[in-house]
């Protein structure tokens, strides 16, 4: 019987010791393990969200809650601001590409985002069956929001008011699915994607809605055109004057979008900015704070101080978890140099028999390890079942953990597992190392 054998079955014989033991470190690792995978992730998604948007150009108010509605869409927006100001910032100079949106609604917690062609262009969105939304009332899904409620091109739905899916549904009218865009690991494939008008005319009055009908159908009889976007073509209907494609690198806003939908002012949520050249990083958002009712926000400063809050929340958990973990190699200090004491005949009697002195070392070393190890591996089994009750929790649009993923991290949660083990033996195993014989056997 080997050191391993001997150490597995004198942990079996002090069984409420041992489980002591292994749950201290199981929860230990298991807090280690949530803050490991829930900030690698969030991090991760973070930069996924926001890549390729420089600034977003909202309401007067939080910043951050810009961002968070805007970019990650889990806030309330901080109000409206005018399509008109907005098509004005958006033909700058300085301005590449810019992405208008309207917020409201949802269904079933995924929200639905008024927008255009824009947008896929920014997320670098591409179809994975169907076609985009050409009329009002048709929405792409992403590929989330179709697998998770089971949902396919010509289904329809129904919005609900707000963020969540127990707000008012506005059952007036549904929204029509055209199609399911293709896996893209980030923000927009929990979304349900449509044209603004439709965002518009969910929440205009009858008169609106009436008047939106009439001149889409004048202005389908008189003209139309499309313009060819990531493999797509999206055509938007227009009254009295025509337009050419939109070149995709042009500073774009759909700048006739107002006549669309009735005569009177008309107003987006916020509007996504790339920038042109890096000089605009310094002289757009102070052009955009100083001289509009608009506010700008920075993704990658907002993002930061989000991060730096969390931080704080993170060190304090890590605190907890170390303070655990060194409770778990106390315990197990504890455990092995009582049971040292119950046993010390036996070890003699094992050295008579022809045991070394080092095997008896070995066999304290590996029963350490071992309580410790088992207890590293069920606390990252606790760590993800965590993860995975968290995201379930978060509701869909919020859902940035994956319980699934394994990082390669966590092989150091069973490194500090291993080492807290060993340093917890190495009094108790020097003590049966230098275990005396005759003065055991004699009773001294």
């Amino acid at each position: 019987m080997n050191s391993i054998q001997i150490a597995w079955k004198n942990i079996r014989q002090n069984t409420a010791t041992s489980l002591l033991g292994i749950l201290l470190t199981a929860f230990g690792t298991g807090i280690l393990c949530v803050l490991l995978l829930t900030s690698h992730q969030i991090e991760e998604q973070l930069g996924n969200n926001s890549r390729g948007i420089d600034l977003v150009v909202g309401a007067k108010g939080s910043p951050i809650q810009l961002i968070l509605s805007s970019i990650y869409h889990m806030d309330n927006p901080t109000g409206n601001i005018s399509l008109r100001e907005a098509q004005k910032l958006a033909a700058n100079p300085m301005v590449k590409l810019a992405v208008p949106l309207s917020l409201g609604d949802n269904y079933k917690g995924h929200r639905i985002v008024g927008t255009d062609s824009t947008f896929l262009q920014l997320y670098g969105l591409e179809l994975a069956e169907g076609r985009i939304w050409k009329g009002d009332f048709e929405a792409a899904i992403g590929a989330d929001v179709a697998r998770k409620n089971q949902l396919k091109v010509g289904d329809k739905i129904y919005g609900a008011h707000g963020l969540s899916s127990e707000g008012h549904t506005h059952d007036e009218n549904a929204y029509t699915i055209t199609g399911i865009f293709k896996p893209a690991h980030h923000i927009a494939d929990r979304l349900i994607v449509t044209n603004l008008a439709s965002v518009w005319r969910m929440h205009g009055t009858h008169e609106d809605e009436a008047h939106s009908e009439d001149e889409h159908e004048h202005a389908e009889s008189e003209h139309s055109h499309s313009h060819d976007l990531a493999g797509v073509d999206e055509h938007e209907h227009h009254h009295g004057e025509d337009h050419d494609p939109v070149a995709p690198k042009e500073p774009q806003l759909v700048k006739n979008i107002m006549g669309n939908v009735g005569s009177r002012e008309r107003e987006i949520t916020s509007m996504l900015i790339q920038y042109r050249n890096p000089a605009a990083i310094g002289m757009f958002p102070r052009l955009v704070n100083q001289n509009t009712a608009m506010q700008a926000a920075s993704p990658a400063i907002e993002s930061a101080r989000l991060f730096s809050l969390l931080g704080i929340g993170i060190d304090s958990l890590q605190i907890l978890a170390y303070v655990i973990m060194l409770m778990a190699a106390l315990s197990v200090f504890i455990s092995l140099y009582n049971a040292l004491k119950s046993r010390k005949y036996d070890l003699a009697i094992m050295r008579t028999l022809g045991a070394s002195q080092g095997k008896l070392f070995g066999i304290v070393i590996a029963e350490g390890i071992l309580l410790t190890f088992v207890g590293a591996i069920v606390g990252i089994g606790i760590g993800h079942i965590a993860v995975y009750l968290i995201g379930t929790r978060t509701g869909s649009t919020a859902s940035l953990l994956e319980a699934l993923v394994l990082l390669p991290q966590e092989a150091w949660l069973l490194v500090i597992g291993v080492t807290i083990g060993f340093l917890a033996a190495v009094i108790p195993a020097v003590k049966a190392y230098k275990t005396s014989i005759s003065q055991t056997l004699s009773g001294n």
